[in-house]
């Protein structure tokens, strides 16, 4: 495996743990007080494109880092407008 094979595992360590880290906080505070569901979206969308731009569709690397990582941001989506809907239940 060459070295820039390597450095291409880094983020795709890196941000699928950093997604996956701010799905569990919000999880486990079922709140989403702070949390921005357009920055989100916007990373979700920011993570496919780029996966298409580099046209490494079967790279381990771009699957994880890109795909899953995006997948990851579509579900932190989906929290931030659930615990907004029930925050906005229980104030009315």
């Amino acid at each position: 495996m060459r070295l820039v094979e390597i450095i291409g595992f880094v983020p795709s360590i890196i941000f699928p743990l950093a997604t996956v880290s701010q799905f569990i906080t919000l999880y486990r505070a079922k709140s989403a007080a702070g949390a921005s569901a357009l920055t989100w979206t916007l990373f979700a969308l920011a993570n496919l494109c780029l996966y298409i731009y580099v046209e490494k569709f079967f790279e381990l690397q771009a699957i994880v880092g890109l795909l899953g990582t995006a997948i990851v941001d579509v579900a932190i989506v989906g929290l931030i407008l659930r615990y907004r809907g029930i925050t906005t239940d229980k104030t009315s």
